[in-house]
């Protein structure tokens, strides 16, 4: 059986849980809105059996928005830098 490059998303902490929590559902969203959104996700993300296989997947695809890994765009883009 073939393995699929997203197979670990199965297992992914997240998976139940809102999109919205992840990805910005409003353009207008306020800063203070956004880190409040930011925590959750990476509160949920925190102990997901699955995170290192996400970050890495994120960090391959060069995801430009959204939490992934427990980082949001800008911490995933600073690690492609470093």
């Amino acid at each position: 059986m073939a393995i699929t490059p997203l197979q670990w998303s199965d297992a992914a902490a997240c998976r139940d849980s809102e999109s919205s929590l992840f990805y910005s559902a409003d353009s207008s969203e306020r800063k203070d809105e956004r880190l409040e959104r930011e925590k959750v996700a990476k509160r949920i993300c925190s102990g997901c059996a699955v995170r290192d296989e996400c970050l890495e997947a994120a960090l391959a695809r060069h995801e430009s928005y959204g939490i992934w890994g427990g980082l949001n765009e800008f911490e995933r883009r600073s690690l492609l830098r470093a």
